[in-house]
């Protein structure tokens, strides 16, 4: 049985809220519904999330710019094991 990989929505949201000060946050782990696919550890938590997020540091940064900035932030995540992540910035 696997032992998944420890990473929770709440890890997520703690490191997105000290790195980039957002106004708004969202952290869904959306894991279950990836049962099966590519990535999925077999627990059904912690390898696909979405991130919606608005911070005054993505003023005047592109879309790329802006999902490189939350990339960066949760990179020692994907190291991991955080496979998917999808990013709406606000």
């Amino acid at each position: 049985m696997s032992t998944g990989t420890g990473i929770t929505a709440e890890a997520l949201r703690q490191r997105l809220a000290e790195l980039l000060s957002p106004t708004t946050l969202e952290v869904l782990d959306e894991s279950s519904a990836h049962a099966g696919h590519a990535g999925a550890d077999g627990t059904g938590s912690g390898t696909h999330f979405r991130v919606r997020i608005a911070s005054p540091l993505f003023d005047g940064r592109s879309r790329v710019a802006r999902h490189r900035l939350v990339y960066d932030a949760l990179q020692d995540f994907v190291a991991r094991g955080l496979h998917a992540l999808a990013i709406e910035t606000l």
